[in-house]
């Protein structure tokens, strides 16, 4: 088991309720996939670095967790096909 670290942007149309059901729905992929959330801080609407697709923020998202070496991959493509996800990346932190 790893120690990883994720962060997502989701785009900035989505309500209230949408954006806590896709937090829910990237901490489900995690817990189903064997690892174990160890923390969620939730950053609110911010304006992005840059402009992507013609949007200029998004509600950001750090997670932490732990996990085997092949969640990681699996999440990449949950990440990948929501349509909902800006950007996001994955790293494994340093132990």
């Amino acid at each position: 088991m790893r120690k990883y670290e994720t962060i997502f942007i989701l785009h900035p149309s989505l309500d209230e309720e949408a954006v806590k059901a896709n937090v829910e729905k990237f901490k489900g992929v995690i817990e189903n996939g064997g690892g174990v959330v160890d923390n969620v801080d939730f950053w609110g609407k911010r304006k992005l670095a840059y402009e992507i697709s013609k949007v200029n923020e998004g509600y950001y998202t750090l997670v932490n967790f732990t996990a085997n070496t092949d969640l990681p991959k699996e999440l990449d493509r949950v990440f990948r096909i929501s349509d909902s996800v800006i950007r996001h990346i994955i790293i494994k932190e340093e132990q």
